[in-house]
């Protein structure tokens, strides 16, 4: 063994004199955000660098796990670190820090204190695969990392605990003295609906304001503790329990489902415009139904005419998050209480729900980073 291999071994790596933490932070300044438009040393993301020998190893801590550029991200900060004279190996853990609007409400319940961002799901209408879409969005950020929640706000048609497999019923907690609904949990999400309390062939025959007061319960009696991100299936329509939410929740953003033929595009727009009455940014479009592939020819068919979706979004100007084919096995999966993220990950449909789930996060972190004027809740007062 030689004299070199000797003191290593005995006294261990030794820092490169030649290397300084100022050095590295100066190398990854030039790595740029592309969402924000910053570099990540500026945005402070660059944690914990540790210079051992040729070795340098850091921490990129991000404002989403779902982060659709961290790959990108984390090969450009190894290339550039890499750079430097003297250094032979880069180790960069990315992790992630959710980011919330700068702006808290001071009006929120104390039950969504701990909810840093609430994502509306919603169409205007029926039978676009609104639910299904919520699911999907909500277990694709939760395998991505984040803490969710998922709140069935369909009182008249609640289809999440069948979608789910909830079995467990929501139970009784105490928080500051008063008592609260528990959520069950569904791998590690918890879901909250209308349809926990109700069997499943009772209808639930209420006026407007007695499904508003039902939310409002199901928003502001439960224990959503510590979250980053509350997922919010809406029901049909511009109504009460529309009007509600954005009432008793700051609703960070919200996506929008549609098909892509004229009759459904009708409609939607009309939940487009509710957001923008109501102050809610929309994060982007969620086209499904998109199309079919043929297990025979490998071709895609336009079954509910193309371009719909895309379409609606650049007349709003507002993100495409993408489309979603038809594919039988959602209606399985659906029917079995699994979301296709989890029962068929490498299938087409997941895929495409994992792509929308991480643009809608990277559209929220653009969104929190600039917030400084968005309205945290809507209030609204009828002038006679």
């Amino acid at each position: 063994m030689s004299l070199f291999s000797t003191m290593k071994e005995k006294f261990g790596a030794q820092p490169n004199r030649s290397l300084s933490e100022a050095l590295v932070k100066e190398a990854l300044a030039t790595v740029i955000d592309p969402d924000l438009h910053k570099d990540i040393v500026s945005l402070g993301f660059v944690r914990n660098i540790e210079i051992k020998g040729d070795t340098v190893s850091l921490e990129v801590n991000l404002t989403t796990p779902a982060c659709p550029v961290k790959e990108q991200l984390k090969a450009e900060c190894e290339a550039e670190v890499r750079k430097l004279p003297g250094v032979a190996t880069v180790n960069v853990v990315m992790t992630a820090t959710t980011s919330a609007p700068k702006a808290a409400s001071a009006v929120a319940s104390p039950a969504l204190a701990g909810v840093k961002n609430i994502i509306a799901v919603a169409s205007g209408k029926g039978g676009v695969g609104k639910s299904t879409t919520a699911v999907n969005i909500a277990f694709a950020l939760a395998r991505a990392g984040s803490k969710v929640g998922l709140l069935d706000a369909d009182v008249y048609g609640p289809s999440i605990p069948r979608m789910v497999a909830i079995t467990t019923p929501a139970g009784e907690g105490k928080v500051g003295g008063a008592t609260v609904i528990v959520p069950p949990q569904a791998d590690g999400i918890k879901v909250l609906s209308a349809g926990m309390f109700a069997s499943a062939n009772e209808a639930m025959i209420l006026r407007g304001p007695m499904a508003g007061g039902v939310i409002k319960q199901l928003l502001t009696q439960v224990e959503w503790g510590e979250l980053d991100y509350l997922v919010i299936d809406y029901p049909p329509g511009t109504g009460d329990i529309q009007l509600t939410i954005s009432q008793t929740a700051p609703v960070t953003g919200a996506i929008i489902v549609t098909t892509p033929q004229e009759i459904s595009l009708i409609d939607v727009r009309k939940a487009i415009s509710m957001f923008k009455t109501l102050k809610v940014p929309v994060l982007g479009v969620i086209e499904t139904m998109s199309y079919f592939i043929c297990d025979g020819c490998d071709k895609k068919h336009f079954i509910f005419r193309q371009g719909g979706g895309e379409r609606l979004a650049r007349e709003f100007g507002v993100a495409y998050l993408g489309g979603v084919p038809l594919d039988p096995a959602v209606a399985v999966s659906s029917d079995e209480g699994r979301a296709q993220v989890v029962a068929h990950p490498d299938s087409a449909v997941a895929r495409a729900y994992v792509t929308a789930a991480g643009a809608a996060a990277q559209q929220l972190s653009i969104l929190n980073a600039n917030a400084g004027d968005t309205m945290s809740q809507f209030s609204l007062v009828w002038q006679h």
